[in-house]
């Protein structure tokens, strides 16, 4: 990169944003962190550090993306970080390195946002994703056994029956139990991903935080939590549309079951879907002014 694209942080500015990104991921990491130590588990809050591969450890390390170059004594130990490159006086993440080294991931994260910000939002789905898990518990089980369903088995099956299952999601789809496969619209797969997602989907645009962490460390840690915070949200109202009984653990349901419930559901993915799609255009953003375009 040239010298002249770079800004120079002084160590004391970038280390008070370091400690200011810490204290925003240790709200989030240190009760996830005690229950773990427990042995207890959250249905809600665990999400994000149990499903996807980043860890509350690389969460919490800090960095200031492409295009920076910390300075000062305490960036030095920087310089043995992968994907980190000492230059004069400084440290700045070697983005040379990272693109070449990294290729396949970039571009597959490219592909996956760029397209799905290109397509119109879809807004029949009701969520139905979770229930069609637990279809025929009786004989499957469900995916979090410590859990009551609300409706109880029976009921579970009945609104996945009488529904119209239409998910765009393979990260979701392929959850589904055998039996509830067949009655989805489409069968989504790894390969048919790049064709099929879609901005109004909630898996999607959870999955906004994947692709930001993947593309760690060229993109600032601030904008990886705007990601893990949108993300922190949306699976708040996944799971209170759910076929869960989580009243106890102080989520009162979205009873997506009666059309109340589907209007409910539909004017808060109609949101979620706005608010990611101005993030997902500026993850774009940045991998652009970091590796050029396309």
């Amino acid at each position: 990169m040239h010298a002249a694209l770079l800004t120079r942080l002084p160590e004391a500015e970038w280390q008070d944003r370091e400690r200011q990104h810490q204290d925003r991921v240790a709200r989030f990491s240190g009760p996830y962190l005690d229950r773990r130590s427990r042995g207890a588990k959250h249905p809600v809050e665990d999400f994000l550090f149990t499903y996807y591969n980043q860890k509350p450890g690389q969460l919490l390390r800090w960095h200031p993306g492409a295009g920076v170059v910390l300075t000062g004594p305490a960036a030095e130990a920087r310089a043995g970080w992968k994907y980190y490159l000492a230059e004069g006086d400084g440290v700045r993440v070697d983005v040379s390195r990272f693109a070449e080294e990294r290729r396949e991931v970039v571009d597959f994260a490219r592909l996956i946002l760029g397209r799905t910000a290109s397509r119109p939002a879809q807004f029949g789905c009701f969520g139905l994703h979770e229930w069609a898990m637990a279809y025929r518990s009786s004989v499957n089980g469900v995916r979090h056994e410590y859990l009551e369903l609300r409706l109880g088995a029976a009921g579970t099956d009945g609104v996945v029956e009488s529904a119209r299952l239409r998910c765009t999601h393979f990260d979701a789809f392929r959850f589904y139990t055998p039996e509830a496969a067949p009655l989805n619209e489409l069968a989504p797969t790894r390969e048919t991903q790049r064709d099929l997602e879609q901005p109004g989907c909630l898996h999607a645009n959870m999955d906004l935080y994947k692709w930001a962490y993947k593309l760690t460390p060229l993109l600032p840690s601030e904008m990886i939590m705007d990601c893990f915070e949108l993300s922190w949200r949306i699976r708040t109202m996944d799971m209170r549309a759910s076929p869960y009984d989580l009243e106890a653990w102080g989520y009162p349901p979205i009873a997506i079951e009666t059309a109340a419930g589907k209007a409910e559901y539909v004017r808060l993915q109609r949101g979620f879907a706005e608010e990611s799609q101005a993030l997902r255009v500026r993850l774009l953003h940045q991998v652009e002014s970091a590796l050029g375009p396309v």
